[in-house]
């Protein structure tokens, strides 16, 4: 176990809603340390619709995803909050009666007096390509890309591996195009000869096919080859030609992402239909000083809208003071008004 981060409150999740609640808490003096299992903020908005415009957000007639996470990091840069992407909770535990204990799938601990539960659905978790005993080349261990893999955590742990990357996604794309200068040999396969990639990535890998920098192939993998767990090569079926095997030490599979509850369900918190039952003054949980926001909440005439996750962020915030700062008293403020929050904002 690494050395353990003390902070005010734990947000699980960066999406929309988390990137509010580090605003409405540093308002009233609380850092807030974010874990999230993608390796960006935005959460859905970001990784699923980026550039698809959303219109029912307060003040913006229409805002896609991506403008939406820019400027709710922007709000949020004031109270300079500390990210640790491409992580999954795995572990949370009551210390004592003020303080939690979190625990990530990198050997991180937490520990804080408020945990705030904003991760939407549930995990985002990548879908496996159905390819027989595909498990046994999985790798947990970021530091080594031999493997199989679902993400790249650390690029140089690629280096010098023959790489072959599957999928036409924007993430397949970036990934071929990233890796390419660092890895051995760098192979591509898809499905068919139309990528759902940016147009301008597509074009740049398409250079380097052109120029012998990377094999591109039209098909589907069939199944892996090697020996007590070592992945050296993988068969491949092309669309219309004869089954062909293809060198390769490093396996990443970009086959998209689904919604599941995850570790979540283990924590022993109150759940209905993979739902997290919550109050609706405060947004607690039955676990004092855990609250949940967002979508993977659940209590009479919930919506499930971005609007209604900010609202919650901010009484969440008001009652976590309590916990975080018991001996002060929190008076009410507005950020038009009180000079004191327009200066930790950086506007006065």
């Amino acid at each position: 176990m690494s050395e353990t981060i003390k902070t005010d409150a734990v947000i699980i999740g960066a999406g929309p809603v988390g990137l509010f609640a580090i605003f409405e808490l540093g308002l009233l003096d609380m850092k807030a340390h974010l874990i999230d299992i993608l390796d960006k903020p935005g959460g859905q908005c970001a990784e699923l619709y980026p550039e698809k415009p959303i219109y029912d957000i307060p003040g913006m007639p229409e805002v896609s995803g991506q403008q939406l996470t820019d400027q709710l990091m922007e709000q949020a840069a004031p109270f300079d909050p500390t990210f640790h992407f491409n992580r999954m909770v795995t572990g949370l535990e009551k210390v004592d009666d003020q303080t939690w204990r979190v625990t990530t799938d990198e050997n991180e601990v937490f520990e804080a007096p408020v945990v705030v539960i904003a991760a939407g659905g549930g995990s985002f978790q990548p879908k496996k390509p159905p390819i027989p005993e595909i498990e046994v080349y999985e790798q947990s261990d970021t530091s080594n890309g031999a493997g199989v893999h679902y993400a790249v955590r650390k690029m140089e742990a690629f280096k010098d591996q023959d790489i072959l990357i599957s999928g036409g996604g924007d993430s397949a794309m970036d990934w071929v195009l990233n890796l390419q200068p660092i890895a051995k040999s760098m192979t591509l396969v898809h499905r068919r000869d139309v990528f759902r990639a940016a147009p301008d990535s597509v074009n740049k890998m398409r250079a380097l096919v052109d120029e012998g920098k990377i094999n591109l192939h039209i098909g589907q993998i069939t199944d892996l080859i090697g020996e007590n767990g070592q992945l050296s090569g993988a068969h491949l079926k092309p669309a219309q030609a004869d089954p062909i095997e293809i060198n390769c030490t490093s396996f990443l599979p970009f086959f998209g992402l689904t919604m599941k509850l995850g570790p979540i369900s283990d924590w022993g918190l109150n759940l209905n239909e993979n739902l997290i039952e919550v109050d609706t003054e405060k947004f607690a949980t039955d676990q004092d000083g855990i609250y949940a926001i967002g979508d993977i909440n659940t209590y009479p005439g919930k919506l499930k809208l971005i609007l209604s996750g900010f609202h919650e962020a901010a009484l969440m915030a008001h009652h976590a003071f309590k916990r975080v700062h018991p001996d002060q008293k929190l008076t009410f403020q507005y950020t038009t008004s009180s000079t004191s929050l327009q200066k930790k904002l950086g506007v006065n």
